[in-house]
C-alpha cells in the first residue's frame, strides 16, 4: 500500500525550530534585563507611536459613528454577520417608520374626516418621510465615512501590523546573532557567527526600511480621512435640512386643518432670537435708557406675540383676502371680522391679530378698524 506523504525538509524544520528557540531565549533574557537589545531610531519610534494612536482612535471613531447611525447593538451585530457572509442586509423598519404606520392606521380607525384622525394621518406621513431620510442618511454615511475608515483598518493598518511583527522577529534574530558572536570561542565558530550576524543585519535593515515606508504613508491616509470627514458633515447637513423641511411642511398642513383646537406653529428659532435680543437689549440700555425699547427696525417683521398683550383688542374688517406668507401670519378672507392690536414694539406694516383660536401677524393694509373707541375684552 503506497501512502503519499508530504515532502518535509527536515533540515529546514530543524533550522526554523532553532531560530524559534533562539528568539524565545533572546526575548526572555531581554525581559530579565540580562542582555542588550537593538533599539529603533527615534524617528521610527515616533512613526510607530503615531500609527498606534491612529489605529486606536480610528477604531473608536468608527464604533461611535456606527452607534450613532444604528443605535440598536443587535442590529449592528446582525449587519456585521451579513457583511461577513457576503449577503445583503435585511430591510428593517426604523422606529420612526413603526410609529408612522401605527399613526396612519390609528387615524383611519378614528376617522379620516375627524380632526384628530386627520392630524394623526398627517403626522404619520411626515414620520414616514423622516424614516426614509434616516435610511438615506445611514446608507450615505456608511459609504462616504465609516466604510473607508474600516477599509483602512482592515487593509493598511493590518499590513503595517504584520510588517512590524516581521521586523520585531528580525530584530530578535539580529540580537541573538550578536550574542552568539560575543559567546563564540573558537575561530571557526566566530566566523560562522559573524556571517550569520551580517545576514541578520541585512534582513533587519531591509525590513526596517519597508516598515518605515508604510508608516510614512499614514499621513497620506489621514489626508483622505479628512475628505471623508467633510463628506460625512455634508451628509449630516443635508439630512437635518431634509428633516427640518419635512417638519415645517407638517406644521403648515396641521395649521390648515383647523378644527376645534387649531394647531399654532411654533418657530423655535425666532423665539430663541427674541430672548437673545431682549437680554442683549436690556444689558445695553441700562436703567436709564428704556426709551430704546420702542424703536423699530424699518422693514423688519415683528416677532411672534411673546411681547404682544392680548388682554385688550379691537375689531377690524378684512378688506380683501390674504394668503399667509409663512406660519407667523394669518390667512384672511375678505369681509371677515377679526380682533387686532398693535405689536409691541409698534410696527408700521403689521398688527397682531386673533382669528378664533388662531393667532398671528396681520398686514396693516388689509384691515380697517371698526370701533376705534370701543375696546372688546377677550
Amino acid at each position: 500500500m503506497n501512502i503519499n506523504l508530504p515532502n518535509f525538509n527536515v533540515k529546514n524544520l530543524v533550522k526554523e525550530a532553532g531560530s524559534t528557540i533562539s528568539r524565545v531565549v533572546q526575548l526572555t533574557e531581554e525581559k530579565l534585563g540580562t542582555t542588550e537589545r537593538t533599539e529603533y531610531d527615534l524617528h521610527f519610534q515616533n512613526l510607530a507611536e503615531r500609527a498606534d494612536v491612529t489605529k486606536t482612535w480610528t477604531e473608536k471613531i468608527v464604533r461611535d459613528t456606527e452607534s450613532v447611525l444604528i443605535p440598536n447593538p443587535q442590529n449592528r451585530v446582525e449587519d456585521f454577520i451579513f457583511e461577513k457572509i457576503e449577503k445583503s442586509k435585511p430591510k428593517r423598519l426604523s422606529n420612526l417608520e413603526h410609529l408612522a404606520l401605527d399613526m396612519i392606521e390609528a387615524g383611519g380607525d378614528f376617522g379620516q374626516d375627524l380632526p384628530y384622525g386627520q392630524a394623526l394621518i398627517k403626522v404619520g406621513q411626515a414620520e414616514q418621510k423622516l424614516g426614509q431620510c434616516e435610511h438615506d442618511f445611514i446608507a450615505t454615511s456608511g459609504i462616504c465615512f465609516t466604510q473607508p475608515l474600516r477599509k483602512f483598518l482592515d487593509g493598511e493598518m493590518k499590513t503595517i501590523g504584520k510588517e512590524r511583527g516581521i521586523l520585531e522577529t528580525k530584530r530578535l534574530d539580529l540580537d541573538a546573532c550578536k550574542n552568539r558572536v560575543k559567546k563564540a570561542r573558537s575561530m571557526l565558530g566566530q566566523q560562522s557567527a559573524e556571517r550569520d550576524l551580517r545576514v541578520a543585519q541585512a534582513e533587519f535593515d531591509r525590513q526596517s526600511e519597508i516598515t518605515q515606508l508604510l508608516l510614512d504613508g499614514i499621513s497620506t491616509s489621514q489626508a483622505s480621512h479628512l475628505r471623508h470627514l467633510h463628506a460625512f458633515i455634508q451628509t449630516q447637513v443635508r439630512y437635518y435640512k431634509q428633516c427640518g423641511d419635512v417638519m415645517e411642511q407638517l406644521q403648515r398642513e396641521l395649521a390648515n386643518l383647523g378644527g376645534p383646537t387649531p394647531y399654532i406653529p411654533l418657530d423655535v428659532n425666532e423665539a430663541s432670537a427674541s430672548k437673545s435680543n431682549i437680554s442683549s437689549g436690556a444689558a445695553a440700555r441700562g436703567p436709564g435708557n428704556n426709551h430704546s425699547a420702542n424703536m423699530v427696525v424699518p422693514g423688519h417683521k415683528p416677532n411672534q406675540p411673546m411681547h404682544v398683550s392680548t388682554d385688550q383688542m379691537q375689531r377690524a374688517r378684512v378688506l380683501c383676502s390674504y394668503d399667509a406668507k409663512d406660519h407667523t401670519e394669518l390667512n384672511l378672507s375678505a369681509n371677515e371680522v377679526i380682533f387686532v392690536t398693535e405689536c409691541s414694539p409698534v410696527n408700521e406694516d403689521y398688527m397682531y391679530g386673533k382669528q378664533g383660536l388662531m393667532k398671528g401677524l396681520v398686514p396693516r393694509a388689509f384691515v380697517e378698524m371698526l370701533d376705534e373707541e370701543h375696546d372688546v375684552t377677550l
